[in-house]
């Protein structure tokens, strides 16, 4: 077994038979800074989404078992250089671009904020430390993918956002948006990477109003603290200076937060227990 990293979140080793084995910590990163603080049971909830999605989509993907409680098997594949996001909901990053006319959304689409969209759309980024949206011809023309492949991945992830959002309607649960990572096998597009609350904004629906912020069951609790007390701000005024954000210490009663709700979307998703 050979070491082949770490991401912000899974460690990677290759098994040298073709699979890798991702392993997954309780880290956590926001605004593409990590922090020193740790999510207890965080590592676990994700490993068994990613076997619990996997096993659910209908989609083929390299998924190929769960060795521990943070650790699974996949297939070794070529990842295609784009997140495929999917947004069902006017919230998130989406908000800000609409408003600097860097987006645009169908007609008689309800710019309240969480609102939701007439259809879910297909809204893709770059993977780098940075994600920077693309749109259709900048993902052909900076060749991260041909148009053939562009299309199919628009239609097969909005056909993903969809049949999840099935399985989490009737856990009581509203999917906002997700991402989805695509990779090439045997040359055929194959779904990879791992999907859980790290990848998509999950919202129950007994606390669902239009024009509020919404209540959090993913990472996206963290976000909403650090935006709250400016230090997203200051992340972005330090990137803008040249120089690393520094991380703030996580209160304890947040971190004790996110794993309640991290533990809950999973239980309360897939009638399971940890």
């Amino acid at each position: 077994m050979k070491f082949l990293g770490s991401g912000k979140v899974k460690d990677l080793y290759d098994l040298e038979d073709g699979t890798l084995l991702f392993k997954f910590s309780d880290r956590v990163s926001a605004y593409d800074v990590k922090f020193n603080e740790n999510i207890p049971k965080k590592g676990e909830v994700l490993c068994k989404f990613a076997e619990f999605w996997f096993n659910e989509l209908q989609t083929p993907n390299h998924f190929v078992n769960r060795k521990s409680d943070t650790e699974i098997i996949v297939k070794k594949m070529e990842m295609l250089p784009i997140e495929c996001v999917v947004r069902g909901y006017f919230y998130g990053s989406l908000v800000n671009r609409w408003k600097n006319g860097e987006i645009e959304l169908p007609p008689g689409t309800d710019t309240q904020l969480a609102a939701k969209l007439p259809e879910p759309i297909f809204d893709p980024t770059t993977k780098a430390e940075h994600d920077i949206p693309v749109t259709k011809q900048m993902a052909i023309d900076k060749k991260l993918v041909t148009e053939e492949e562009y299309n199919w991945l628009s239609k097969t992830s909005i056909e993903i956002y969809k049949q999840m959002v099935a399985v989490t309607d009737k856990a009581e649960f509203i999917l906002a948006d997700l991402k989805l990572e695509f990779g090439k096998s045997n040359d055929k597009i194959v779904l990879g990477d791992s999907i859980g609350p790290d990848e998509y904004r999950l919202w129950p629906k007994e606390a669902y109003q239009v024009g509020k912020t919404q209540e959090a069951y993913d990472k996206q609790l963290l976000r909403d603290w650090l935006t709250e007390h400016g230090y997203q701000k200051q992340f972005d005024d330090a990137r803008a200076a040249g120089k690393n954000p520094i991380a703030p210490q996580i209160p304890s009663d947040l971190i004790n937060k996110m794993t309640e709700r991290y533990v809950t979307a999973y239980e309360r998703l897939t009638d399971g227990s940890l």
